[in-house]
C-alpha cells in the first residue's frame, strides 16, 4: 500500500465525507496517545518498580534469630502457601536490644531453633527478603509492560467507541442519499 493511499483521508477527495475527516484526526490522536503515553506509563511504573526494590534491598537485612517456642506443625491454622507458619522469635536489633516477634517459620521446629529472619534498619521484622536485584528488573519491566498495557487499551477501545459512532452516522447519510436518488434508478412508471 502506497503512502498516498494509507492518507486517502487527509488529501482532497470530492468523495471525501466530514466523517472521514474526523476519523483521520481520531485515529491520529489515539495512536499519539497509546504510543506516547503508554511509554511514559511504562518508564515511570517501571522506574518506581526498580526504585522500591533497591530500598528494600538497602534497608533490609537478614539476621539470625531464636525461636522462643514450638512452631506447630498444622497447616491448616495460620499457615502460607509455602508450608510455613506463625512463629514468635528473639533476635537483635541493629541498637543492640533484644527483640521478639512474629515471623513465618518453617512448620515443627522446636524451640530454641535457629532462623533467619528479615529486619528493617529500626530492626522491625519485615516478612520477606528483598527482592533481588535480576528478579526485580524483571519484575519492574513486567510492571512497566502492565502500564503500557493499562493506557493503550482503554486509548484503543475509546477510539473504537468513536470510529463505531462514525460508521453509524456514515451509514444513515448513505441511506438518506440513496433514499434521495435511488428512486433515480429504478424503472420509470407507465
Amino acid at each position: 500500500m502506497s503512502t498516498t493511499q494509507r492518507l486517502w483521508r487527509w488529501r482532497s477527495n470530492p468523495l471525501r465525507r466530514h466523517e472521514d475527516v474526523v476519523e483521520a484526526w481520531i485515529v491520529l490522536v489515539v495512536w499519539v496517545l497509546a504510543v506516547l503515553g503508554g511509554a511514559l506509563a511504562g518508564l515511570v511504573t517501571a522506574r518506581a518498580a526498580e526504585h522500591e526494590y533497591a530500598e528494600q534491598r538497602a534497608h533490609r537485612h537478614a539476621v539470625r534469630a531464636v525461636l522462643v517456642s514450638d512452631a506447630p506443625r498444622d497447616l491448616t491454622t495460620d499457615g502460607s502457601p509455602d508450608g510455613r507458619v506463625q512463629g514468635s522469635v528473639r533476635w537483635t536489633a541493629p541498637d543492640g536490644t533484644s527483640r521478639t516477634g512474629h515471623t513465618l517459620v518453617d512448620g515443627g521446629l522446636k524451640a530454641g531453633g535457629r532462623v533467619t529472619v528479615w529486619q528493617d534498619d529500626r530492626g522491625r521484622l519485615v516478612l520477606s527478603q528483598p527482592t533481588g536485584r535480576a528478579q526485580g528488573h524483571v519484575e519492574a519491566a513486567l510492571f512497566g509492560a502492565a502500564a503500557v498495557l493499562a493506557v493503550a487499551v482503554p486509548v484503543f477501545g475509546a477510539g473504537a467507541v468513536a470510529r463505531v459512532q462514525l460508521d453509524r452516522r456514515r451509514m444513515t447519510h448513505w441511506d438518506q442519499d440513496w433514499d434521495r436518488v435511488g428512486p433515480q434508478w429504478g424503472p420509470k412508471p407507465g
